[in-house]
């Protein structure tokens, strides 16, 4: 059998291409077109970026025709008017395009598996409906920023072969409350007509609690129309949300989702596997030291922990200093968050590298020679008679 991108393979593609193109079928061109720049990005990267312009062009000189308008997956995200504010003429919903695969996020086990069953129920929803059972019509996620909410929302979405449509609350929230409403319908209506995946982010913005007596009667009213809408959401459709404030969300909304998943900071385990994953083509240079970095940045979340890897592989790259002092500034800001116990296993990290003394270590780490030498031993570039 021949492998994507050998001659055969790519010989029939574009005889099916030049077919398509010679009935008339532009928009089954497109759609072609869309499959084989998936097909090849990885292996004729060059090839699938001229296909990919040629896709672009077509795109622009059908946009406008109703005609052309096809009820696809491809020319859903691409091709369907989203709808806008009347006044600002902003987009309503932002859309994030993964279909082409996603590395899954780095989540404890718990929150994990949550989300493999739902991607399962979603997949198997026939076998659910033949048993009388819906599947996981709606989520909300919960959690301090930066923890993989958004991330998870996408992997689902790709997932299941679809974009992810984001609500943009910011765009949602007219100057005139009256219309507030309406953008929101709008919006909710159009994701429940194309059995989307849709994000609600930063959902407390307008689903306050209604005992909240700073906000007027619109906001309150904005309230009833979220309850209305996620008990009565599609199975066709997946219904997300997400808030870095639980405390602000109306109790009432809690109960109308099916499922609540909780994203916590990540422990050592995780920061350090997202470490190695961070590092990307650096990872066999700077490896060795993925064990100091895990303990140096903990206590920070997983959107931080990559910001300050990226930084490190910058100036590594750059050879702005010694891989030793870059290492040290990558971990410096963190130290007054950290823990007395959390300094102590960066202390014991780095006396594992061998390539800091323990009075390094110490004026690194504030954690004393003596308690260093008593959990990581003498250090290796003391000399024997420090025994």
């Amino acid at each position: 059998m021949k492998k994507n991108g050998e001659p055969g393979d790519i010989e029939n593609d574009f005889a099916n291409l030049a077919r398509l193109a010679s009935s008339g079928s532009q928009d089954d061109t497109r759609l072609f077109l869309a499959r084989l720049v998936r097909k090849y990005r990885q292996q004729r990267p060059e090839l699938a970026a001229l296909l990919d312009q040629s896709l672009k062009a077509s795109q622009t000189r059908s946009a406008g025709n109703p005609v052309l308008r096809r009820d696809a997956s491809f020319a859903e995200s691409v091709e369907t008017a989203l709808p806008i504010d009347g006044d600002s003429r902003l987009a309503l919903i932002r859309v994030f395009d993964d279909r082409n695969g996603l590395p899954p996020p780095i989540l404890p086990v718990s929150v994990h598996d949550s989300i493999q069953a739902i991607i399962r129920e979603r997949q198997e929803r026939e076998r659910l409906a033949a048993r009388g059972i819906s599947p996981t019509r709606s989520a909300i996620l919960v959690g301090p920023p930066g923890v993989g909410k958004t991330l998870s929302a996408r992997w689902i979405a790709s997932a299941l072969g679809k974009p992810l449509w984001v609500l943009d609350l910011t765009a949602v929230m007219s100057s005139l409350l009256g219309k507030t409403g309406n953008n929101l319908r709008a919006a909710l209506d159009h994701a429940k007509k194309h059995a989307a995946v849709l994000l609600l982010d930063e959902i407390d913005a307008i689903a306050k609690r209604r005992s909240d007596e700073s906000d007027i009667g619109e906001l309150k009213r904005l309230v009833t129309v979220m309850l209305q809408e996620v008990d009565q959401w599609p199975n066709s459709g997946l219904l997300l949300a997400a808030t870095n404030h639980p405390e602000l969300v109306d109790p009432a909304l809690w109960r109308r989702f099916d499922l609540v998943l909780k994203f916590d900071q990540p422990d050592t385990a995780a920061i350090g596997a997202a470490i190695r994953r961070f590092l990307g083509d650096d990872r066999e240079a700077l490896e060795p030291w993925a064990d100091v970095l895990a303990a140096g940045l903990q206590g920070q979340s997983l959107s931080d922990v990559e910001r300050s890897i990226n930084t490190l592989r910058r100036a590594n790259a750059l050879q702005a200093a010694p891989i030793e002092k870059l290492i040290s500034s990558a971990i410096d800001q963190q130290q007054e968050l950290l823990s007395k116990a959390e300094r102590l296993n960066l202390a014991i990290e780095l006396a594992k590298t061998g390539k800091h003394t323990h009075v390094q270590i110490s004026q690194m780490t504030g954690v004393a020679r003596d308690t260093i030498r008593k959990h990581a031993g003498p250090s290796p570039r003391q000399g024997r008679g420090h025994k």
